[in-house]
């Protein structure tokens, strides 16, 4: 039996999935080069990093592994294009990018030679991603975590966007294990990305305080924020969601202007790392919707086995 490799551009995964580019300090060189060294694509994610520490953390990952390494950068973030130059001056193998939409990024990888995969929503928005020269797309839907650009399920809008287009296309929230990606690649899709559950790895650069949170959170600590981007996004629970709920102050004391357009009810970037570093009193945990399933944390090795086993199974 032979696991499906997931083609973009002149990439080959030998496994196809993607890691989610989680932010701020969690998907970082230990996850994306362990997952790059399990045959699926590494993401390092850039957003809240300064271009110095993102340019450490790619030759980081290049020292690990020789498998394939990408960099996620969310376009709301204010230094988006001198993040996305440093990637492609460091000679990464993909670009992933969301929250927002950057036409300019498609030229930039062009020049570059670099494959650029934008996150959407729609069918129209991957039309025009295909049409501006992306390599892929990964199709978000309301179960993702963090950021989200729509309320309805991934499963309905991934059939939509591959009868939209011919470049390959990755299903993206609630894909926890084998089965899941199972189902996904049923449903048409060239490959999934999954985040919630590497972030859940013990190669995951999140606190152990952070993951037990999540771990132990139950289905009714499931939140939704309205977060400074722009965008709701969905979070756990805890004493920093009660006060944004409550009408704490919770405004940020300064700011170091990280994003473009900023809402200023808190700031996003402190929160993260605040829950990243293991303050889960006062920071943002980011999750997606299916946290339930994953009952403890796992190495990169064994999520990858799973999949691995259960793509198998269905065949």
């Amino acid at each position: 039996m032979k696991i499906p490799e997931l083609h973009i551009a002149n990439l080959v995964a030998k496994v196809p999935v993607i890691q989610g580019g989680m932010a701020v300090r969690i998907s970082m060189a230990p996850l994306a080069s362990a997952v790059a060294e399990e045959g699926g694509i590494g993401i390092i994610a850039g957003s809240g990093l300064s271009v110095k520490e993102l340019r450490r953390e790619i030759r980081e990952a290049r020292k690990r592994t020789k498998g394939i390494i990408g960099v996620n950068v969310m376009f709301a973030v204010r230094e988006f294009a001198q993040l996305v130059k440093a990637a492609f001056d460091e000679k990464i193998d993909l670009l992933v990018s969301g929250a927002g939409f950057s036409r300019d990024m498609f030229g930039w990888g062009k020049e570059a030679g670099i494959p650029v995969i934008p996150i959407v929503s729609t069918a129209k928005l991957a039309r025009i991603s295909e049409k501006l020269g992306a390599a892929a797309v990964i199709v978000e839907g309301t179960e993702a975590g963090g950021h989200l650009g729509t309320d309805r399920s991934m499963r309905e809008i991934l059939p939509e966007v591959r009868e939209a287009v011919k470049i390959p296309v990755i299903g993206a929230g609630g894909v926890m294990n084998g089965q899941d990606v199972v189902e996904i690649l049923r449903l048409g899709a060239d490959g999934v990305q999954m985040g919630t559950r590497f972030a859940l790895s013990e190669e995951s650069s999140a606190a152990p305080a952070w993951k037990a949170h999540l771990i132990n959170a139950k289905e009714e600590d499931m939140v939704i924020v309205h977060s400074p981007v722009g965008l709701p996004g969905r979070a756990i629970r805890n004493p920093f969601t009660d006060e944004l709920f409550n009408g704490g102050n919770v405004r940020p004391q300064k700011c170091d202007h990280c994003l473009k357009e900023c809402g200023a009810n808190f700031c996003i970037m402190d929160r993260l790392n605040k829950s990243q570093q293991g303050n889960i009193q006062e920071g943002l945990v980011f999750s997606g919707a299916k946290y339930g399933k994953a009952k403890k944390v796992l190495s990169v090795h064994e999520i990858f086995e799973d999949i691995k086993t259960e793509i198998i199974r269905a065949q």
